[in-house]
């Protein structure tokens, strides 16, 4: 029912009754300026009732179900942001320790390079002194060797220069009689070395 019908029922009502009924010009009005008429208020009060009934009937599920879902949401994204705020925190630490653990890592591999950039250039010394040390005596063995293979060669080129000389001279001094009495002493010799032996 509309407003426009309840006044009509109710200014019907009242005319029926005998009672007159107040009019300020813009339609009848209620008789108290402060309170409605009862059947009114009874009528508003049942349909209000009817109506909150079955808004708590059937809209009163959806709505708690609604809400309840949105609260579970929320909590979900509440939850989830948590979680995210409390991983970027511990990444956030984790960052932080590494980055000191790269100065201290920095330091300690700059530390072992020198260590062992120091030990190299140690080992490459000595190997080099020790191949010089082998190289000059390796040298020292070859000059030696040359001074024998030289003194050597000298001794033999002098022994065949001498005896060149000598049989020369000998060639040249001897006659053929004196020659002939040598090869027969040699003859002699080497046949009675020979028969000794055997």
């Amino acid at each position: 029912m509309t407003a426009a019908n309840l006044q009509m029922l109710a200014s019907s009502v009242l005319q029926a009754e005998g009672k007159p009924v107040p009019n300020d010009g813009l339609g009848s009005t209620s008789l108290s300026p402060y309170f409605a008429p009862i059947y009114e208020v009874i009528i508003g009060g049942l349909a209000t009732l009817i109506v909150f009934g079955l808004l708590y009937k059937f809209a009163w599920p959806a709505i708690a179900k609604s809400m309840s879902d949105r609260t579970a949401r929320i909590q979900n994204d509440l939850d989830t942001s948590a979680a995210a705020r409390a991983k970027a925190d511990l990444d956030a630490a984790e960052i932080r320790t590494s980055l000191g653990d790269i100065d201290g890592e920095r330091t300690r591999l700059f530390a072992e390079a020198d260590a062992e950039a120091q030990t190299l250039l140690d080992e490459g010394r000595a190997r080099l002194e020790q191949e010089l040390a082998d190289m000059e005596v390796a040298a020292d063995a070859e000059l030696a060797a040359a001074a024998g293979r030289g003194a050597d060669d000298l001794r033999a080129d002098i022994s065949r220069y001498s005896s060149r000389a000598i049989e020369s001279c000998v060639v040249s001094s001897l006659d053929d009689v004196v020659q002939q009495e040598l090869i027969e002493g040699f003859i002699a010799r080497v046949g009675a070395g020979s028969g000794a032996q055997s």
